[in-house]
Formats: structure tokens, sequence, C-alpha cells
């Protein structure tokens, strides 16, 4: 008689690939799926009855932020409850390792607004460490751009020398050696935004080496008039360094440039057809989330913070900051559209947009905006914000496309403790259901199948996790169970902190980890690591 860990019985199976449901029973054991079909005369330890249900490989998320709360609480709530059982973390450029020079002490900063000890310097102690705490889901890490040109070039905005670039390899080759999926940048953001293409283009080719992926929170959505080029030059160094791009969540921000959705759809499909390797992922909001410091002009960040408060001290340089800030916010929605979401030096303005506080305070929006700059420097602090920015078609069309993943640009957080805090943008608890709930039974943009690839096959084959992503003998049993009738978000801007409806069963290599929606317990979660050059 065959034994089995788990037996799933009478449920809609939607394999990952894209391809019809179809009805199956599913045994899993010692982690791996082990037989699909009517299957009978089993000696299962858990019976689960999914008639009426459906059955799909685990979610994976393409882009997330988890790289330090993760270390806080393991069991990644807010990702587990919507049937999330692999996210890719180190995104943007940033990642929780290497912490080398200067950015140490950053690292050290974000660690105590989590109460946490760094014990780490190097990718894979960060790993082992992660692993040593307990995951409830897989891990894939990216290193970040940001983490490796810090360390060699600090906040100057220059090139490197030909000495300061091969440093920069040597510290992406040993992460990379370490298990790292590839190499992420933020080139929108200081000081990855002062590299020239050349220079990513040359650490690229490193990454291609080792048959990573390039994940790339591009240098302009919108904001500061240059989205087109921006997308040509992700494309150009997928091209010329030979490595899978990954655009990381594909865009426009800026009213004024709405009308480029299409244009910049076809420069990818172009792309493609010259045989660019080019995917993205996409969030299904209207709202983005990014930090108020983002908007300040990048020559005030050279060098670094103490630079930048160095500037803010003379009038006139405030003065020019003040304006040109100014006028990224009215780009990207004006005042009334930025929503303070975490403001440490004072929480009780967080749900409220600036235009809100610049009332309150008696001030223009300008000036109110320039000295909550000030006030999260002198508090070693940021200043979130979730900005209502995009056009709905524009949502419905790039998620069409069927190079598009999903990715939550969000946390793994908790509706208790101190991953409660502040007022998160609701995607950490709701992306993968909304995604179904508004594209699927909504506004019918796509099938079931087609939508449940999104989330598992497609962003499995990117990364190269070949046991991952379908349901298929011998894979991983990493599989979520839902009720597609019940199946919807309901975090919200203003009550983020709450679990999607529909997630009924989910199971985390063999391991059952919710049960009836219920959270288990179980950390049967692993650090996945790829393999090294090939």
């Amino acid at each position: 008689m065959m034994e089995a860990d788990i037996l799933i019985v009478g449920g809609k199976v939607i394999d990952g690939t894209g391809g019809p449901w179809y009805r199956a029973d599913i045994a899993i054991k010692d982690g791996k799926i082990t037989a699909i079909g009517k299957i009978r005369g089993v000696d299962a330890k858990r019976v689960i009855d999914a008639n009426g249900l459906m059955v799909a490989p685990g979610f994976i998320d393409m882009h997330s932020h988890s790289d330090y709360t993760l270390m806080v609480d393991g069991r990644a709530l807010s990702k587990i409850m919507q049937g999330v059982t692999t996210e890719v973390i180190g995104n943007c450029g940033s990642s929780a390792a290497p912490l080398m020079g200067i950015l140490r002490d950053r690292g050290d900063e974000e660690s105590k607004r989590y109460g946490l000890k760094i014990e780490w310097t190097k990718m894979r102690e960060y790993m082992s460490k992660l692993e040593e705490s307990g995951v409830s889901l897989n891990v894939a890490p990216l290193v970040g751009y940001a983490n490796i040109r810090i360390a060699v070039l600090g906040y100057d905005a220059r090139e490197p020398s030909k000495r300061e670039m091969e440093e920069m390899k040597i510290i992406l080759e040993e992460a990379l050696n370490d298990g790292a999926f590839g190499m992420s940048t933020g080139l929108r953001y200081d000081p990855q935004s002062f590299a020239k293409t050349e220079e990513i283009i040359e650490l690229a080719k490193t990454v291609s080496e080792y048959g990573g992926i390039y994940a790339s929170h591009i240098r302009d959505e919108g904001d500061r008039g240059l989205v087109i080029e921006a997308v040509e030059e992700a494309i150009r160094i997928g091209r010329e360094a030979k490595v899978p791009v990954e655009i990381s969540h594909l865009k426009i921000l800026a009213k004024p440039l709405w009308d480029k959705c299409d244009e910049i759809i076809r420069l990818i499909d172009e792309a493609r057809g010259r045989g660019v390797e080019v995917t993205a992922d996409q969030y299904p909001y209207e709202a983005s989330g990014t930090s108020l410091m983002a908007w300040i002009p990048k020559w005030a960040n050279e060098g670094g913070r103490e630079k930048l408060i160095e500037r803010l001290r003379d009038k006139d340089l405030r003065e020019k900051i003040k304006v040109e800030l100014y006028k990224t916010m009215e780009y990207r929605g004006g005042a009334e559209n930025a929503i303070i979401s975490r403001f440490e030096p004072d929480p009780s303005i967080e749900g409220y947009s600036i235009k809100q506080v610049s009332e309150k305070l008696g001030l223009s929006e300008d000036e109110t905006a320039i000295r909550l700059v000030e006030k999260a420097l002198e508090a070693k602090s940021g200043i979130g914000i979730i900005n209502f920015n995009q056009k709905p078609e524009n949502l419905r069309k790039i998620f069409s496309k069927p190079w598009v993943m999903v990715g939550s640009d969000g946390y793994a957080l908790s509706p208790t403790g101190i991953l409660a805090t502040g007022i998160p943008h609701p995607r950490s608890y709701g992306t993968f259901p909304r995604a179904i709930a508004k594209y699927v039974k909504d506004e019918k943009v796509m099938s079931l199948e087609e939508c449940i690839r999104k989330m598992t096959s497609l962003p499995a084959n990117v990364l190269g996790l070949w046991s991952k992503g379908l349901i298929k003998v011998g894979f991983d049993a990493d599989i979520v169970i839902f009720d597609y009738e019940k199946i919807r978000d309901t975090a919200t801007y203003t009550n983020p902190a709450q679990y999607p409806l529909g997630i009924e069963y989910v199971i985390v290599n063999g391991k059952l980890t919710v049960d009836k929606g219920i959270y288990t317990g179980e950390k049967a979660g692993k650090v996945l690591r790829k393999k090294g050059r090939v």
C-alpha cells in the first residue's frame, strides 16, 4: 500500500502550465509530490477534502523586501496567508548582505528599528542565520547592487576605476558563489543612480556567467520624464551582458506619461522577438509605495546623508532641494496623493497625506515636505509614502502580457508586534488574492489558469527553480488550496493588516502550514541557493 504524508482528494487542479484545470487527487510524501490522478489504497497521515476547491502550485512572490523582517519573524504571516510559498528578496538594489564599509552602519540602523542584532557580513552568513531562525516559506535572495557599490565607492557620484571595478566584481562573485540568484539594481535611487549604464553592463556580465538574473527597478518610472529611456537601458543591459532581465514593478507613475504604456510594451515585445530575455513583475494596485527621501534630487545626495544635511543647512541649497522635491511630488500626483505610511519621529501623522499635514501645520506643501525630510534625517529614519499615481487601464495592459509575473513589492509582516507598526501598503497582505479577484473574477482580463501561471511556473522558470512552480510528480510539494468563489483581499490602505479570504490550505515542502485558514506554526521553508558558475 502506498504511504503518504498528505493526500489531497477531489480538487480542481490548476497545474501552473496555463492549461485548463482537471480534477485529480495528489499524494505527498517526504516533501515531494509522489502521485497525481485517481488515487486509491493510500495510507495517508492526513487527508484533505478539496472538493469544490482549487489546487495550485504555491505562489512565488517575484519581488519582495523581506530581508530584515524575516529575521524578526520567520512566520511570514502576511505572505503565507496569501498562499505565497516562495519569495525573492534583495530587490531594488538593496539586500541584507553583504554588509561592508559604511553600509554596515546603515544595516545597524535598520536592525535597531526591528530590535535585531546584525551577526553577518557575507551573503552566506546571512543565509545561514536566516536558516537558523527558521522561516515558513522558501526564500530566494538576490544581491543588491547598492551593497556592492557603496562598499567600494561609498556615495561618490563618479565612475569606478579599473581597480574599483574589479573589487566590485569580487564582491558580486562571492555573493553569487554563496547562492544568490542574481543581482538587483535600483537605478532610480542614489547612489545607484550615479552609475553609468556601462558600469552595470560590466557587472551584469558576471551575473550572466553564473546563470543569474538581472532584476532592476529601472532608472525612471515616469517622474523624471525618462521612462522610455529607462526601459531601453534595461533592454540594452540584457542584450550586451547576455543576461535575463527582470523589470521590477513595471509601471508609469507620472500622469503626463500615462500614454506611453503601449510604447513600453512594444519595446519589450520587440526585444523578446530579437532574443533578449526580458520579463517583468507587477502588483495589482494603483498606488505605489516608496520613500519621500527618494524624491530628493540626486545631486543633493552625493556624498551621503551627512552631505545632504550640510546642503539643507545652506539656505539657497535648501530652497533648491525643496523646489525640485516638490516638482517630483507634483509629477506623481501631488501632495494630496502622497500618504505618509511610516514616520517614526511622529507616528501621529501616519495615514495622512502631505497636503493634510501641511494644513494641520499651517505651512505650504513644499515646506512641509522638506521639514519632514529634515526630521527624518535628524532621527536617522525614513519616511514611508503610499503614492496614488497609476492608471487602471495601464495596470490591465501590463498584466495581460504573458511575460509579466506577480510581485508584491512588499514585506513579510505580522498584524501584531514590532512588524505591525506604521500603516504599510496593503500589498504586503493582499497582492496574490487581489490579482485573482481583480484580473480574473472582476475585470476578466485573463483566465484563472493564466493568472496562476504568472504566479507559479513563470517566476520559477525565470529563477531556474526547476522543481517548483508546477503540480507535477517529483516536484516540491509547495501547494495552495483556495476557494475560488471566496478568494479576495481584505487589506485596505487605511487598515492594511488584514488577511485575505478564501485561502484554505498552504503546504510548504510537504508540511501543512495553513490548515483551514489557520496558521499551524510550521516553519518548513528553505533558504534556496543558486548553483555557481555555469
